[in-house]
């Protein structure tokens, strides 16, 4: 590998053999190392391969202002709780690191973060959360003062950050609780129990998050264009397509953004799934 840019003794980007440009860190990795020369490959610890189209120098950047001793802490957890995928990826380990060393100063202060929007970040993204328990658990193993366990609140919305791609945690607020509201007008409307462990519920949870995305980035299903489909699914389900329209002006209010006429008409489905299977239930 050659290296491109040194950004510090421990952290240089360089480009690999296939051409892609990565970000390696190890002790000494930079020291005397030069744009052009060979990258001492046994000196290497890690390496973080950009994703999402990110800029390289960018999130080099970013990693080289954290205390590397805290990226070590927090690749190491993820490696060793299963999340390998996700200890490979800058911008994760970079907010996590940030995250987790302001984590470490309040606990050996004494301070506790009572995190906005607790109950429902822990069951509507159970998966996530649980991981980021286990998580906290290899974290707090590793450091002489624990971390309280509200933190793992946190760590679970970066992991719901690197699901949807979005690198913005206040984003990940206001969808956690937008998709609660989403549910409370599903359940009123229809007269039914919304359960987020339910598989119906869930399938549509992670409908909502991948929405968000599509909205954050500018992008939705079929362009604002009717399509037959759409269509076929309002005739069908009136009173469930009356609940979408409902929720696509909540989506207006919250996240100033117009939903087109079959991201509404998909909602609707949802919606009837989540009626047919609460009706169903004994």
């Amino acid at each position: 590998m050659e290296v491109l840019r040194v950004f510090n003794n421990n952290l240089v980007l360089a480009r690999d053999d296939s051409g892609t440009e990565v970000i390696l860190t190890g002790r000494g990795l930079g020291f005397q190392a030069k744009p052009g020369s060979r990258v001492v490959q046994e000196r290497v610890v890690r390496v973080f391969r950009p994703d999402d189209g990110r800029d390289p120098d960018h999130l080099a950047g970013l990693l080289a202002g954290i205390p590397p001793e805290h990226v070590q802490l927090v690749s190491e957890a993820l490696v060793e709780v299963g999340l390998e995928r996700l200890a490979a990826r800058p911008a994760l380990v970079v907010a996590m690191a940030d995250h987790v060393g302001l984590a470490l100063e309040r606990a050996r202060a004494g301070q506790v973060v009572e995190y906005p929007l607790l109950a429902e970040v822990t069951t509507l993204y159970g998966e996530e959360h649980a991981q980021a328990t286990t998580l906290l658990a290899a974290i707090n193993a590793r450091v002489p003062v624990p971390l309280p366990r509200t933190e793992a609140v946190g760590l679970a919305l970066h992991l719901v950050n690197a699901g949807v791609a979005t690198g913005d945690l206040a984003h990940s607020y206001t969808m956690t609780g937008l998709i609660q509201q989403f549910l409370d007008v599903v359940a009123a409307a229809h007269g039914v129990v919304v359960v987020p462990g339910s598989v119906t519920v869930g399938r549509f949870i992670t409908h909502l998050r991948y929405l968000f995305v599509r909205i954050h980035q500018g992008r939705q299903l079929d362009d604002h264009r009717h399509s037959e489909v759409g269509e076929a699914i309002r005739r069908a389900y009136p009173a469930e397509a009356r609940t979408a329209d409902q929720l696509a002006r909540l989506v207006e209010l919250r996240l100033r953004a117009t939903l087109s006429d079959d991201e509404v008409a998909y909602l609707a489905l949802h919606i009837t799934r989540i009626a047919q299977d609460a009706g169903q239930a004994p």
